[in-house]
This record gives structure tokens, C-alpha cells and sequence, in this order.
């Protein structure tokens, strides 16, 4: 929704459009301009995140849980991060990528992990990250509810 500066008659909308565009009308423009994303990941046919902000997931190959706190539509972490991953077990580039509060038996930290190497958490336990309050208000059902002030 246009902001109060940005109202007004429709000739006038046109003429501050360029003042007044929504996250979407920018990205948009710049897949339409480019047809790639950041860090020259051509962008997919399709990128459908098959998980959501708040659901807690669990790493495919190495068992860690974490809430998503974030999502990429594609790879948007540094050359230097991905080639640090040995290239058998590199993840396409061209897949959303989440952001976890994650925890295992030792430690909590941040990840970020491809979708092909995440599944749904079904041991139905909250998890033990001291950020999770600053970005969440409550668990329920598998999931954390977003904080109003997080939210778009």
C-alpha cells in the first residue's frame, strides 16, 4: 500500500512512481533487467521455498535442528562460504536457501542450508537458541510465531 506521501491523483502517482516502489516492483525490475540474482546466480524457472519462516527443520545429513529465520530465493552467501563445502556435497546454487537459529548436542549458531538438505523436524521440541526470543514470540505445533515488530 502506497504511503501517505506517495497519495494522490493518478497523474501524480505516475509521476512519483519512481519515489514510491514497493519491495516487489524493485525486485521485478531487476529480474526483468537482469534475469539473474546476486552473486550472478541465474534465477530459477520456479523457486517455491517448500518451507516457511518459523518452522523448525531438521539437516538432512548432519541431524542439527533449527527455526528458520530467513529464506533466500537462491544461493546469496560468498564464493569463498560455498567453496569452503567439499564439491561433492555442494548444493546447486539455483534453490532457496535458508537462514536456521540452529542448535546441536554442543552449541547454538546461525546456518545456512540449501533446501535439498533440509526436512521437517518431527520430534515436535522447541529449540534452545538465546536469539529465539528476540525474533519469536511463541512455539506451538512445530512452529514459532514471528514477533509483530518482524513482520511485513
Amino acid at each position: 500500500m502506497p504511503s501517505a506521501s506517495c497519495a494522490g491523483t493518478n497523474a501524480a502517482l505516475l509521476a512519483s512512481r519512481a519515489n514510491c516502489l514497493t519491495l516487489v516492483d524493485m525486485t521485478a525490475s531487476v529480474l526483468s533487467s537482469a534475469s539473474q540474482f546476486p552473486l550472478g546466480v541465474p534465477a530459477p524457472p520456479i523457486a517455491h521455498a517448500r518451507f516457511g519462516i518459523g518452522e523448525v527443520v531438521r539437516h538432512r545429513l548432519f541431524g542439527f535442528r533449527g527455526v528458520i529465520f530467513d529464506i533466500d530465493p537462491v544461493f546469496a552467501n560468498t564464493d569463498e562460504w560455498y567453496e569452503a563445502i567439499p564439491e561433492g556435497m555442494r548444493p546447486a546454487k539455483d534453490q532457496p536457501f535458508y537462514h536456521l537459529l540452529a542448535e546441536n548436542g554442543e552449541s547454538s549458531y546461525v546456518a545456512y542450508v540449501s533446501q535439498q538438505n533440509l526436512q521437517t523436524d518431527e520430534s515436535d521440541e522447541p529449540i534452545d537458541h538465546p536469539a529465539i526470543s528476540g525474533i519469536f514470540e511463541s512455539y506451538a505445533d512445530g512452529r514459532y510465531a514471528l514477533r509483530r515488530e518482524h513482520r511485513h
